[in-house]
């Protein structure tokens, strides 16, 4: 689904709503209050958020395993496969679709091995059945299965937590206060100083960056189905492509044949560009001719990661 407009600002949706989001919120607490985590062998660090929606998890986790990766440890990426029909525990094979896995189990599988699995403790356990010294988790921050050794809570610069609410009245997965104790660390993505609600711990500065210049000075139309395909067009504009126009799907959308015929057509004489996560959902025919837009994150000061991965990395 794409977020509500509503979650941006408060208004009559958000306050109907807002006794079913106390409920989603008290109902993560309960969870967190009683839950009897597995414990792995292997270090395991969780990159998550707060909010429904796209906020650099996965670029986040991509950088935290290179990092990991360049001190000679074996990493293993968990996802929960979202938008995949299997449930797990199961390694990602080269061959598997995006109808099986997902898209961010695929994205992450080109950078290191990577298990889908619905029961993270289960997906662990096979991690360290496969002599993983180091479990990157893409999300899991309100998943309580599995113990953690390292918390990162990624938090987008911009939008910060929108109207404040919990789903459905608004973007977040639980308070403010109540995730951000559970945080071993905060990464703020991109320009802005979101209110984190008295946190006082580790606080770090990423910006998603675009990899090489070959779309600039060229002239595209972009289309997506992401959390917040905005931030997708302006890092494209700061990547110096021309952006003729757009096209936004829900989240993880399964893109047809016809969509993508009429999406050529709509473009003309642009060049298509679309994000890494719904370049892996396409057929292979597709593809032809597309552009993709490789993004990074890169964090304002590369040595705070150090001591933060001390005794993991």
């Amino acid at each position: 689904m794409r977020a509500p407009d509503f979650w941006n600002r408060d208004g009559a949706a958000a306050t109907l709503l807002a006794p079913l989001g106390a409920l989603y919120g008290l109902s993560v607490a309960w969870k967190a209050h009683h839950a009897k985590p597995y414990r792995a062998t292997a270090k395991v660090v969780c990159v998550g958020n707060l909010t429904a929606g796209g906020s650099g998890k996965t670029p986040v986790a991509l950088a935290i395993a290179a990092f990991v990766q360049a001190k000679g440890r074996k990493v293993y990426f968990l996802t929960r496969g979202y938008g995949g029909s299997e449930a797990g525990p199961a390694e990602v094979k080269p061959d598997d679709r995006t109808e099986q896995v997902g898209d961010e189990a695929l994205l992450l599988s080109q950078a290191a091995p990577t298990i889908v699995a619905r029961d993270r403790a289960q997906g662990a356990a096979l991690a360290d059945a496969r002599g993983a010294d180091v479990i990157v988790m893409d999300d899991g921050h309100q998943n309580f299965a599995l113990a953690k050794d390292l918390s990162l809570v990624v938090v987008d610069g911009k939008s910060g937590f929108g109207n404040g609410r919990m789903i459905p009245a608004g973007p977040l997965r639980e308070n403010v206060r109540q995730g951000l104790k559970r945080a071993d660390a905060v990464i703020v993505m991109g320009h802005g100083n979101p209110d984190l609600g008295g946190y006082q711990g580790p606080l770090l500065n990423a910006q998603l960056v675009p990899e090489g210049d070959v779309l600039r000075g060229k002239r595209v139309f972009a289309f997506a189905g992401i959390g917040r395909p905005e931030k997708f067009v302006a890092t494209l504009k700061t990547a110096g492509a021309l952006v003729m126009g757009t096209q936004f799907f829900a989240d993880h959308h399964p893109f047809q044949p016809g969509e993508i015929a009429a999406l050529r057509a709509r473009a003309d004489s642009a060049q298509l560009v679309t994000t890494e996560k719904d370049f892996v959902r396409l057929k292979e025919r597709d593809r032809i001719g597309m552009a993709v837009l490789k993004v990074q994150a890169r964090f304002d000061d590369p040595a705070a990661l150090g001591p933060l991965l001390e005794g993991i990395a």
